[in-house]
């Protein structure tokens, strides 16, 4: 299978604190190819491959002294196998890559984020989707990756917030006498803070439960239990220097801690 994606892009910013406005535009062509081979004893094998993009922020794009691009190209590939060779079992193991010709910084002073330095990742990723039965099903996703700038800086290649493994676990059960529900553990690893590496993020685990009732055949009664164990983990972690009023400045962890446990009570009625 093979396709081709067009993009086009218009900036246009007014600038509220100086006199002026500016704009701009970005295009792009965004080939794609697909090749699946088989299935062989319920398996087939697959290598995807193709161009894409992230936008940066308008301001950045049109800028005066050194603009950044409207759109920023990205090239990836992966190649795998998908198989339900094992009764009621569907897994996938999949190889990839993805290089950026500019990744995105967030700079905390600022609030916003940048244009940075070429980056590459290359990783893999296993997926795996069991169901012994008509009303048990078990998931399990697991992802490793590694995420580096391009070329030698003193200050490091490291992307920050780009974490090193993501796993989730989840076990569901359905239309057992009326009633369904389901357990879902999530992992987010570790990942470097700053280019050197010196200050890395702390990892999370939070699981969350979901319990529904089946009123009558267009009724339903749901209850969603968020970081059941009440764990305290961060949402998001950032590292970079500010200064309260009264304080000196200081480089230190900004984080938004999860929400802690959480229940939402849900009726659903169609009509």
């Amino acid at each position: 299978m093979v396709g081709l994606r067009a993009d086009s892009v218009r900036f246009s910013v007014d600038n509220q604190l100086a006199p002026g406005s500016a704009r701009d535009g970005d295009q792009q062509l965004s080939p794609k190819f697909s090749l699946i081979a088989g299935p062989w004893a319920k398996t087939e094998f697959f290598f995807n491959a193709g161009r894409g993009f992230h936008s940066n922020d308008a301001r950045g794009a049109t800028a005066a002294v050194d603009p950044a691009p409207g759109l920023a190209a990205s090239r990836g590939m992966e190649i795998g196998a998908r198989t339900e060779w094992l009764p009621g079992l569907q897994s996938s193991l999949a190889l990839w890559k993805l290089d950026f010709d500019s990744e995105l910084v967030y700079i905390g002073d600022a609030g916003n984020t940048e244009a940075a330095r070429p980056s590459k990742r290359h990783g893999v990723e296993w997926n795996n989707r069991w169901a012994p039965n008509k009303w048990l099903l078990l998931d399990a996703d697991l992802a490793w990756s590694h995420a580096r700038f391009k070329g030698d800086d003193p200050a490091g290649n490291r992307i920050p917030n780009a974490v090193d493994k993501v796993a989730s676990v989840a076990v569901s059960v359905k239309d057992i006498a009326g009633w369904s529900g389901s357990l879902q553990w999530r992992y987010l690893g570790s990942g470097a803070l700053v280019e050197d590496n010196s200050v890395r993020s702390y990892s999370s685990a939070t699981t969350n439960l979901r319990v529904s009732r089946k009123l009558w055949r267009d009724a339903e009664l749901t209850l969603d239990v968020f970081n059941l164990f009440d764990r305290e983990v961060y949402d998001i972690q950032y590292y970079y220097e500010s200064q309260p009023a009264g304080l000196p400045a200081r480089e230190d962890r900004h984080v938004h801690p999860a929400e802690p446990r959480t229940l939402r009570l849900t009726l659903k009625i169609g009509f």
